[in-house]
């Protein structure tokens, strides 16, 4: 299978806009870890010390995702190198191991998601409890 140059490029929009949908996932986490902070030490509750461990949990998926997301684009970028120099067997590969890279950010991403509902889980279960 020969494939060109701009096959490659054609994952560089997917690819950014994965990696600012998860900046915009980390940076919502970093206001609302900041806010439980500030909550705890006011008023230490059970269900605040849950949703920190739901938290650190989220922002470690968050970090993976990132981090294959950025491998996925870096092959990407050399596979796009290596089809220019027409070296067509690396170029296919590393086109292949962005693919795979870019999948395991996805399978991370909806791990991420199945936490988030934990956690919104954990908040309707504490305003159940209350009533």
């Amino acid at each position: 299978m020969q494939i060109s140059v701009t096959t490659p490029a054609l994952l560089f929009p997917a690819i950014s806009l994965f990696m600012l949908a998860y900046t915009n996932r980390f940076l919502s986490l970093g206001g609302r870890v900041r806010a439980l902070h500030d909550t705890y030490l006011t008023e230490p509750h059970d269900s605040i010390r849950q949703q920190i461990v739901n938290l650190r949990n989220r922002i470690h998926m968050i970090k993976h995702m990132q981090g294959y997301c950025i491998l996925a684009m870096i092959c990407c970028i050399f596979s796009m190198l290596c089809l220019f120099q027409e070296w067509q067997l690396i170029g296919q590969s590393l086109f292949g191991f962005s693919l795979l890279f870019l999948l395991i950010s996805l399978i991370f991403s909806y791990m991420e998601i199945r936490i988030s509902l934990h956690a919104l889980d954990i908040l309707l279960g504490d305003m159940e409890d209350d009533n």
